[in-house]
């Protein structure tokens, strides 16, 4: 009796991962029984590992059942570029689709300052708004103080015209003075 044959097993995807550090790096790893073979698509179209016209690198490790690969990419993609990862062996096909987005599109400045003006445009309007529907409360705040300190000086003027007039008035009254009479004094 022979060896046991291993139950075979379509391609299916394990692991996946993407990384940017100085280059772009998206790894895929499948395990089948047979080993499934892996291929790179960018936007629909198959990456051909030996014409990478220096933009993309594949590199593949075959590991019994595993296959591992990695794309990478030596300049920044476009935006909205879609990679896909497939793995296929006869019983299977597993994919992933990956979407990337540039980190330094060409326009990214120029969004980036469009927004930075209509946020402080929008903020100014804010401001301005705000100001004037506190306005009103504002004006009627200042005149009930005014017309608190006004109250108050007239007050004061009015205590101080008052106690003056009181003053005048007690020392202008005529003063009496009495003479005795010879008559008087001798009853």
């Amino acid at each position: 009796m022979g060896p046991p044959h291993p139950q075979l097993e379509p391609a299916r995807l394990l692991n996946s991962f993407c990384s940017v550090e100085k280059i772009l790096q998206c790894s895929c790893s499948f395990h089948g029984i047979p080993t499934p073979s892996v291929h790179w698509w960018m936007d629909g179209v198959p990456v051909d590992v030996n014409s990478g016209h220096g933009h993309f690198q594949v590199t593949s490790t075959t590991l019994g059942p595993w296959d591992n690969s990695t794309l990478s990419l030596a300049r920044d993609p476009e935006m909205g570029t879609v990679l896909l990862c497939e793995g296929k062996n006869q019983h299977g096909i597993h994919g992933l689709s990956i979407l990337l987005m540039s980190r330094r599109g060409p326009l990214a400045p120029q969004i980036f300052l469009e927004a930075l003006l209509r946020g402080v445009v929008y903020a100014a309007m804010a401001i301005t708004l705000l100001f004037l529907c506190l306005l009103p409360f504002i004006v009627k705040l200042l005149r009930t103080k005014q017309a608190k300190k006004c109250a108050q000086m007239r007050e004061q003027k009015n205590s101080v015209a008052e106690t003056d007039q009181g003053s005048h008035l007690k020392s202008r009254e005529p003063r009496k003075s009495r003479t005795k009479l010879p008559s008087e004094e001798q009853l």
